[in-house]
């Protein structure tokens, strides 16, 4: 999970301009000498931004190893203050020999992923129908080619929300049986014969094409790792930034952080509860979801459905990780 396009200020890394930059700043709100994680390297915007903020140290994920080769430039530009671990950002506490300040997640596809099509990610140019972040797993071609068609009815509606899921995953099967899927057009063409486009423009293959994207790479999985490992990882005080671009992650945050902090309910259908002792771990510093600002949205149309929840870590222990497996 690797950040997408975001606010011109104050850095751009390439031309690239992470989303709610500022906001996410103000929130880990980074100091002399701290440690911060990045934990969706991608383009190293958020990873740029702290290190021009403050005489700080980042530590940046990314399971992308093409991400972390072009991130070879940046670190030549910071040194030693930066460090780029090619590893799911999940796995951050395996990394860490102390707790830090800040940690930033910017969830979801990255903008090179998505921009090049032989990453297999692209409704709209044709390219081998992989979507894998990393180089391990399933492809996205051989989930479509291999389950059944109640299984794929079933990961098109969880993870996409697409109301025409059984007739979607009907006609992969019978168009699959003449010939597997080995290309992003050809998915995208079986979908836009199902799906009329809707009148917001929004191509017919979007829900279909983040579902599979989702499930290959257990995105939503790797969230809830991802958060339990950076309540372990925070300093007392140390601030935690998530933008999310989608229902399915917001959810999942939201009810993390709520589950966490003083303002409880206690547990959900996604986070099960934990304890009901448990002391709280986190203390949100924003009720809602903060959202782009009009001239964002404006300036970069990708940023229209994000959104960032932020909380401080306090001093209690962290809590249990019940309900926090993977997706599949």
């Amino acid at each position: 999970m690797s950040d997408t396009n975001r606010q011109p200020h104050p850095s751009r890394s390439g031309g690239h301009v992470p989303v709610l930059l500022a906001e996410v700043l103000q929130v880990l709100h980074p100091r002399d000498g701290g440690i911060y994680i990045d934990g969706t390297f991608g383009l190293g915007g958020y990873s740029r931004g702290l290190l021009q903020a403050a005489n700080c140290n980042v530590l940046a994920f990314d399971r992308d190893p093409a991400a972390i080769a072009a991130g070879q430039a940046l670190r030549a530009e910071f040194g030693e203050r930066l460090q780029l671990v090619e590893d799911r950002f999940a796995e951050m506490q395996r990394h860490l020999p102390l707790p830090v300040e800040g940690i930033a997640l910017d969830l979801g596809v990255s903008s090179p992923q998505l921009d090049r099509p032989e990453r297999g990610f692209s409704f709209r140019n044709d390219g081998p129908l992989d979507m894998r972040m990393g180089n391990s797993g399933e492809t996205a071609a051989e989930v479509v080619n291999s389950r059944s068609e109640t299984e794929l009815a079933d990961l098109i509606w969880r993870y996409g929300e697409e109301r025409r899921s059984r007739q979607i995953a009907r006609a992969l099967v019978a168009r699959r049986s003449e010939r597997p899927y080995s290309r992003t057009l050809e998915l995208a063409d079986t979908v836009r014969s199902v799906v009329r486009a809707a009148k917001d423009g929004i191509d017919p293959a979007t829900r279909t094409f983040q579902a599979l994207r989702i499930y290959v790479n257990d995105e939503l999985g790797e969230l809830k790792r991802g958060l339990a490992a950076a309540e372990r990882c925070l300093a007392p005080g140390g601030r935690l930034a998530v933008v999310s671009f989608h229902s399915l992650e917001d959810r999942i945050v939201k009810d993390f952080l709520r589950a966490r902090s003083s303002a409880a309910p206690r547990g959900s259908r996604h986070l099960p509860e934990a304890s009901e002792t448990a002391a709280p771990s986190f203390e949100l510093l924003s009720r809602q979801a903060i959202k782009p600002s009009a001239r964002e949205t404006a300036e970069n149309p990708r940023a229209r459905s994000a959104r960032l929840r932020a909380a401080a870590r306090t001093a209690a222990p962290a809590w249990p990780n019940e309900g926090s497996g993977g997706t599949t």
